[in-house]
C-alpha cells in the first residue's frame, strides 16, 4: 500500500482526490490547517478508516512536517494547500504570500531533506507534486492556449503568489535535484465547492431567491475542469510524469461566465422551480468588474493527454449536471461550510 502525504487534504480538490486516493488503496497522510475552506465534513465517510490519518497543522511547520515525514515515510508528497481565491487575494494579499509563498517554501525544505535520508530505492521513487493554477500564465485574447512554454505573467495577488510557489518547486529540483513535478489546472467544478466560487455561488443564490452578480460583460472565458477529471490527472502524473516537468490539466470546456450561470439556471429551473414560475435567469444582475479581472483562460492540454495518456471523462454539460444534483442534495453540507465566516456576499472591491 502506497503512502502519501496530502496537503490541503480538507479543501475542495484536496477532499476530493483524498476520498479518491483512499478508495484506490493509498494511505493518505493529510494535512490541513482547516482555514475557512478546509472542512472536514467532506471527509467524513473516511471516520474510522486507517487509510486515512489526519493532521492538523500547517505547512510552514518545521516541527509538524519533519515529524510526520519521519514516521509515516510517504513515497510522496501532494501538496494543495494554498489560499486560493482571487476575490480575497485582492482585499488581503499578505495571507496568500504566507501560505503559497513562504509556506511553500518551508514544505519544500522539510521534504528536501526528508528526501536526502531516504535509502536509494525508495529515493528513487519519490515524487513531490505540486498543484497549480493556468492563472500564473495570465490572461489570452479571443485565440490561443496556455501550454507549457506560456511565459508567467499573472495579474492578482493570488496568481502571483502561485507563479513564485511554481519557480520555488522548479528551483528544488534543479539545484536540489528534488523529483518534483508540477500541474497547472484550469477551473474545477464539482462537489464539496466551497460556496465563495463561482459555480456555487450562483447555486447557492439561485436557491436563496438572491441576485445572481456576474461580473462587467459576462464575457470572461474560463476553461472548466470537473474535479474528478483533475484527481485523476494528478494520479497519473504522479505514476507517469518525468521529474522536474510542467503538465497543463484542462477540461476542453471553455464557457463564459455568463453561458455558466445561465445553464445553472436553467437545471435549477428543471429540478427545483421557484415558488412563482419565474425563470432564475431572471435573478442575473451585472455589476462592476472585479479588478485586473483576466478575460479569457484556455489550457491546452495536449502533452499530459499526448505523453501520458490521460484525458478528461466528464463534459461541461455532465459535469454540470452532475454538480447541482450534488448540490441539492447536499444542502445540510452547505449550511455548515457557511458557519457565519461568509454570507455569500462579494468580496474584493477594495482595488
Amino acid at each position: 500500500m502506497p503512502t502519501w502525504l496530502v496537503t490541503g487534504g480538507a479543501g475542495f480538490i484536496g477532499g476530493n482526490f483524498v476520498l479518491e486516493a483512499v478508495a484506490k488503496g493509498v494511505r493518505v497522510i493529510n494535512l490541513d490547517a482547516l482555514t475557512y475552506a478546509g472542512n472536514l465534513d467532506t471527509l467524513s465517510s473516511l471516520e474510522g478508516n486507517p487509510g486515512h490519518v489526519f493532521a492538523h497543522g500547517n505547512i510552514g511547520d518545521q516541527a509538524l512536517v519533519p515529524r510526520l515525514l519521519a514516521e509515516h515515510q510517504p513515497d510522496a508528497v501532494v501538496n494543495f494547500a494554498a489560499e486560493s481565491h482571487v476575490d480575497r487575494s485582492i482585499d488581503g494579499p499578505g495571507a496568500f504570500i504566507q501560505t503559497n509563498v513562504v509556506g511553500t517554501l518551508a514544505l519544500l525544505e522539510s521534504v528536501r531533506d526528508y528526501w536526502r535520508g531516504l535509502e536509494a530505492g525508495k529515493r528513487d521513487g519519490f515524487r513531490f507534486l505540486h498543484v497549480s493554477t493556468d492563472e500564473v500564465y495570465g490572461s489570452l485574447g479571443d485565440t490561443g492556449k496556455f501550454t507549457e512554454s506560456t511565459p508567467f505573467a499573472p495579474n492578482s495577488p493570488y496568481s502571483a503568489s502561485k507563479a513564485a510557489s511554481d519557480h520555488l518547486v522548479r528551483a528544488f529540483h534543479h539545484t536540489y535535484g528534488l523529483p518534483v513535478l508540477t500541474t497547472n489546472c484550469s477551473n474545477n467544478y464539482g462537489p464539496y465547492h466551497f460556496p465563495e466560487k463561482l459555480i456555487p455561488l450562483i447555486i447557492a443564490r439561485a436557491l436563496a431567491g438572491e441576485p445572481l452578480p456576474i461580473y462587467g460583460d459576462g464575457k470572461n472565458v474560463r476553461d472548466w475542469l470537473y474535479v474528478t477529471d483533475h484527481c485523476a490527472a494528478i494520479r497519473t502524473v504522479l505514476e507517469k510524469g518525468r521529474p522536474g516537468e510542467t503538465y497543463n490539466v484542462g477540461g476542453d470546456a471553455e464557457r463564459q461566465n455568463i453561458e455558466v450561470v445561465r445553464t445553472i439556471c436553467e437545471l435549477l429551473d428543471q429540478r427545483r422551480p421557484r415558488e412563482d414560475g419565474k425563470p432564475r435567469e431572471s435573478q442575473i444582475t451585472y455589476v462592476a468588474d472585479r479588478p485586473g479581472h483576466d478575460r479569457r483562460y484556455a489550457i491546452d492540454a495536449s502533452k499530459l493527454q499526448g505523453e501520458l495518456g490521460w484525458k478528461p471523462q466528464y463534459t461541461f454539460e455532465k459535469g454540470i449536471a452532475r454538480t447541482v444534483d450534488w448540490y441539492l442534495e447536499n444542502q445540510a453540507w452547505v449550511k455548515r461550510v457557511l458557519d457565519g465566516s461568509y454570507r455569500l456576499e462579494r468580496i474584493g472591491t477594495a482595488a
